[in-house]
């Protein structure tokens, strides 16, 4: 008996590439209250979208945007993040570009992404993704020392200005 209890039992430290999974809430996701609420919420926490628009100075170009996150998710992939990292990396970069892409240079952009996938690792894992490994993703084309001077939240002042009340009540697009 107790060897077929331990035999169904899920540790993550007897299989390290599963990692846990919270249950999801009955009462949280029945209740029409919630959704509702989330709805609500988005009207107020959707970035722009114009910033790539033919009146920017900015010198970005769509097309830039569409390669650093198809990269972004290249890196999620290989190195198994939760599903809601790369969701949230991709919310976090378009929140900067809106409001900082005039002043972004196009040789910052993937320095951006791996400071967003870097942020969104470090919110929604229990472990993440290491810097050290973010340069070798960028093959050497951004340094340690740029990350996370980066990461440091005067650089990134303006994209979590509500501190963390977006990152922990906006909708996810994996609560739909």
């Amino acid at each position: 008996m107790s060897m077929m209890s331990n035999e169904l039992l899920l540790c993550a430290d007897a299989c390290p590439e599963v990692m846990p999974v919270a249950a999801k809430d009955p009462a949280i996701m029945t209740d029409r209250r919630v959704l509702q609420q989330l709805l609500g919420l988005e009207m107020f926490s959707v970035p722009s979208s114009d910033y790539f628009a033919p009146s920017s100075t900015s010198e970005l170009q769509p097309y830039m945007r569409r390669v650093v996150t198809t990269w972004m998710l290249e890196v999620t992939e290989e190195q198994n993040c939760e599903e809601q990292v790369f969701p949230l990396a991709v919310n976090l970069l378009d929140r900067f570009l809106a409001l900082e892409a005039a002043v972004l240079q196009r040789c910052q952009l993937q320095l951006l992404g791996c400071v967003c996938l870097l942020t969104a690792s470090k919110l929604r894992q229990c472990r993440p993704i290491g810097v050290d490994l973010l340069v070798y993703y960028t093959d050497y084309s951004v340094t340690p020392a740029e990350i996370r001077v980066s990461q440091n939240p005067k650089f990134l002042r303006n994209v979590v200005y509500l501190s963390f009340i977006f990152i922990d009540v906006a909708p996810d697009i994996l609560f739909f």
